[in-house]
């Protein structure tokens, strides 16, 4: 708050609802005036908390009008700041608790639809069976594990869990999670990678009560990917 291009902050992500726990990563945001470059903002805030704080800058990742800047710290705290325009400056989602300033309504991002979800999926599964053909053995098992991780989003957006990086996944009942774990590669030998294929579809084509029209046009053929191939 003490400088004056800030005019509003926030804390954002789980520290925003709860205490959470030693593991917590700390997610602050704030507004940048609107007449201010923001990322001149950022240049001198990342400067200070790199020698204040001995933080390495891993990435950066714009989304909209903000730019997110992630750091580490010593002990393993990873710390995750962003700047936003003023006038663009609020909360995207319920994980927001306004610090000072003030903020502007706008609508919460939109969770990824069950199509989209599906469609990837269904782009995943071709890819790893043509992967195993060509011998690729890390590549196919790279992309059994993102089906996989689709058909759970799947399953988490159907049960009103978080669908995005694995969050709802401890939530799911056991029943479903477990249906999972015969799509985990054990190893890169091309049976095993069909095997854990197989289990990848038949998880993913259990959770399609959100896509019964596009999982009836495509069944056929993500069976065909299961099979013996000449």
């Amino acid at each position: 708050a003490s400088d004056k291009r800030v005019v509003a902050g926030a804390v954002v992500g789980s520290l925003a609802l709860s205490e959470g726990d030693r593991w917590s990563d700390l997610d602050l945001t704030f507004a940048v005036a609107d007449e201010i470059n923001q990322l001149d903002v950022l240049a001198d805030w990342t400067q200070k908390i790199v020698d204040e704080f001995n933080a390495a800058h891993l990435f950066d990742l714009p989304s909209g009008a903000s730019i997110y800047r992630v750091f580490l710290l010593p002990g393993c705290l990873q710390f995750d700041l962003s700047f936003t325009p003023a006038s663009k400056f609020g909360a995207s989602g319920p994980n927001f608790k306004l610090l000072f300033g003030s903020s502007v309504e706008k609508p919460y991002a939109p969770q990824t639809s069950a199509h989209e979800l599906f469609g990837y999926a269904v782009h995943h599964a071709l890819r790893a069976r043509f992967c195993i053909e060509r011998g690729r053995y890390w590549q196919a098992e790279y992309w059994i594990s993102a089906i996989r991780d689709k058909a759970l989003d799947l399953a988490c957006r159907r049960r009103g869990f978080p669908a995005n990086n694995g969050r709802g996944y401890d939530a799911l009942p056991i029943d479903v999670s477990d249906k999972f774990k015969a799509a985990l590669v054990t190893s890169l030998e091309r049976d095993e990678l069909l095997r854990a294929l197989s289990h990848a579809i038949e998880g993913l084509l259990s959770e399609t009560d959100e896509v019964q029209e596009l999982a009836a046009q495509v069944e056929s053929q993500l069976r065909i990917l299961t099979t013996a191939w000449e």
